[in-house]
């Protein structure tokens, strides 16, 4: 009867031990601040990066000069840039690329520690945006039609890779639906690539 009590002590410990990764976290030890991980910092030429948006704007408006994103934000960094209706061809476009570096998360007593990736998942999977199928990176997306001639979208992307959550905001007008996302989904797929 001792022995089979010890026997299942010493599993139970072994367990414990198993399931707290080595730091305690199964026994109720408290979280101490420098084990939860901190944001990184993203390259502060970050927005530059993604190079000349001139593509994504009315024709008219840049003429032939390269357009670059304005950046701003410090953990969070947001580019953007956006064009007004021209009188000419009545065409107006905007775009906003917001990248998020996520930091690890208090999970509460007991328990280790959120990672940076575990964070950014959580969030991204609260978005209410619907899930894209067959994408290299996790992705959701919507689409919304402005007016009633269906030449005017605004699409929206979230784009999450390990602890990087990329959400793009593009609207246009004129645009087909179909190359405002794939414009938009590829505006993504860059941001997180130069995050790596």
């Amino acid at each position: 009867m001792a022995s089979r009590l010890v026997r299942g002590t010493a599993i139970a410990c072994g367990v414990a031990a198993i399931a707290g990764a080595g730091f305690g976290y199964a026994v109720g030890e408290p979280v101490e601040v420098e084990d939860i991980l901190p944001a990184r910092t993203l390259p502060a030429d970050l927005c530059a990066r993604l190079g000349d948006m001139s593509v994504l704007l009315p024709k008219a408006s840049s003429g032939t000069a390269p357009v670059t994103l304005t950046q701003g934000g410090k953990t969070a960094v947001t580019c953007e840039t956006a064009v007004t209706r021209q009188r000419r061809s009545y065409s107006a476009a905007s775009v906003r690329i917001t990248i998020t570096p996520y930091a690890g998360q208090d999970a509460g007593a007991g328990n280790a520690p959120l990672t940076p990736a575990m964070s950014a998942k959580r969030a991204f999977d609260r978005s209410p945006l619907e899930k894209v199928p067959d994408r290299q990176y996790a992705t959701r997306a919507s689409r919304t039609a402005n007016g009633i001639a269906g030449e005017s979208w605004s699409i929206k992307a979230l784009v999450q890779r390990a602890d990087i959550v990329v959400q793009v905001e593009y609207t246009a007008n004129p645009i087909e639906a179909e190359t405002a996302e794939k414009t938009v989904l590829l505006l993504a797929d860059r941001a997180i690539w130069e995050t790596k």
